[in-house]
């Protein structure tokens, strides 16, 4: 009897082995065909122009609420600073204009809502007579963001600011230039001077063109140069 039920138990503990082994196997097999087929999904779609919704922005967490009347009514800025920004061609009315600095990479730091602007404190201010840096969500993850329709923009299209104090700046369009992200930080010196010379200016500033999965970016960079006009 001893000998039959040590047979007994190890033919159960066998099946048992075999039982976990055949559930090891299969979830390997799950996680592993779910990794090739995210590799082969981003490798296809590596250098496409991707939709919001499809990608996050630049990898960075942003906030998708969209901004209030109330909001934009409280919002207020010394009085030489850039407050609002409107661009009637693209639906932009009175975004909210917040100060930034620089990222420790060196990078422009952009607003943590997608839905307003920032100005590089360390450029320009209107009416000061020197060039305006001023940047822009292209999107979030699931919303086009503010400056989603920036290459839109064409020669003689206006963009507006409101300072603190409520003195209206029109700008004027001057060219829009797409640049691959490669050239975007040589080109940043371009964009901090006036297209036309002793003439106040001001550029705008997003990313654009197609999505890199293996960068975690768009590999373009949009440059709206454009002068006062009033």
């Amino acid at each position: 009897m001893e000998k039959g039920g040590m047979n007994i138990s190890k033919t159960k503990s066998l099946i048992s082995k075999i039982f976990w082994g055949i559930i090891l196997a299969l979830v390997i097999f799950f996680f592993g065909k779910t990794a090739i087929f995210e590799y082969n999904y981003y490798r296809e779609k590596e250098g496409s122009t991707r939709a919001a919704s499809d990608v996050p922005t630049d990898s960075e967490e942003v906030d998708e609420t969209e901004v209030t009347e109330e909001e934009r009514a409280e919002w207020t800025v010394p009085a030489d600073q850039p407050r609002y920004l409107t661009i009637e061609k693209l639906g932009v009315r009175n975004a909210r204009i917040r100060p930034v600095g620089r990222k420790t990479s060196g990078e422009l730091d952009v607003p943590y809502n997608i839905f307003d602007v920032g100005w590089y404190n360390s450029s320009g201010k209107p009416g000061e007579g020197r060039t305006m840096l001023i940047d822009g969500h292209n999107g979030g993850p699931n919303v086009v963001g503010v400056f989603k329709y920036l290459p839109e923009l064409t020669e003689g299209d206006f963009i507006v600011v409101e300072r603190g104090d409520g003195i209206i700046f029109k700008y004027s369009v001057v060219e829009n230039n797409t640049i691959p992200l490669s050239e975007s930080d040589s080109y940043m010196s371009t964009a901090l001077t006036s297209p036309e010379p002793r003439k106040e200016a001001l550029t705008l500033i997003t990313c654009t063109g197609e999505w890199s999965q293996t960068q975690q970016t768009y590999l373009s960079r949009q440059f709206t140069r454009a002068v006062l006009v009033n």
